[in-house]
């Protein structure tokens, strides 16, 4: 027994010197302090991270949830009120869950996600009551005014969406300056009614897809979101930027999946372009 003992012991030494001197294993891009973080509080989603210009992004969520007919109709008219609460926050500040419920009853669940280099959406929209939901349509509104390093009255050319096959910044050909409420700039999704969009100046283009962005800066980071599916792309006029996601109404007892993505990258474009087909694989 004591010779098995002694060779044991001998075995199992090397590998007691390489745990006690080897080099700290390093954590994923996205884990403990390398990655996004995120917190919510007062209809405020708050995105930190070491790396991310300005050094926080600030998210109205949600801003509004909206009736169809609303290009021209009041705003007041259009937006259905809601009430959002925190159900889940992780320690780590990767993760927290959120319940809108709407005026019509109609609750959304939204579970979000933090990751080295983008903020992950997952929502489940459900219509429990007897009746049908005019909710077709919500606003998350990113103001981007220290990440561009710009105000109100100077970000937009730091703007970008898709037009053409290529990076069109704003002001985009054709740029509308006539609507119900101004200034601003709306670009509705294929197949989405005209009708229904933001009572802003309603471009007559159509996006290539549904990404939209802002440069920093420096010109060395894109922000860019996307949701599928989405209503509509707007500039707006808080120096934010929106991709505004599609709910398209509800039938009683109906339920919807949305999802979308904020990516902070480098300002490859054609990396972007790349992730961006590879995560929503309908828009190839």
């Amino acid at each position: 027994m004591k010779t098995l003992h002694t060779s044991s012991a001998l075995l199992v030494l090397p590998f007691l010197v390489l745990l006690l001197t080897a080099e700290p294993v390093c954590p994923e891009e996205g884990d403990g302090n390398k990655g996004l973080k995120i917190a919510w509080d007062k209809n405020l989603l708050t995105v930190s991270g070491p790396k991310l210009p300005g050094g926080q992004l600030k998210v109205w969520y949600l801003e509004a949830y909206c009736r169809p007919g609303s290009t021209d109709r009041k705003w007041d008219q259009t937006v259905i009120g809601h009430e959002t609460k925190l159900l889940e926050a992780d320690a780590d500040g990767r993760r927290v869950v959120l319940e809108c419920t709407l005026k019509d009853g109609v609750k959304v669940r939204h579970e979000i996600r933090a990751g080295a280099d983008e903020v992950d959406f997952r929502l489940i929209a459900h219509n429990p009551t007897d009746k049908p939901s005019q909710a077709h349509w919500a606003q998350p509104c990113i103001r981007v005014g220290e990440f561009t390093g710009r105000g109100q009255g100077d970000y937009l050319d730091k703007c970008f969406i898709f037009l053409d096959g290529k990076l069109t910044r704003m002001p985009t050909r054709d740029w509308s300056t006539k609507a119900m409420y101004t200034p601003g700039q709306t670009w509705a999704a294929p197949k989405v009614s005209r009708d229904d969009v933001n009572p802003r100046p309603l471009s007559p283009l159509t996006p290539d897809n549904g990404l939209i962005g802002c440069f920093s800066a420096d010109e060395k980071t894109i922000l860019a979101t996307a949701w599928e599916p989405y209503q509509e792309l707007f500039q707006g006029v808080i120096t934010c930027i929106h991709s505004d996601f599609r709910i398209g109404g509800l039938a009683p007892g109906e339920k919807k999946s949305i999802r979308g993505k904020l990516y902070i990258v480098p300002a490859d474009v054609e990396a972007l372009l790349k992730r961006y087909r590879k995560d929503f694989p309908e828009h190839k």
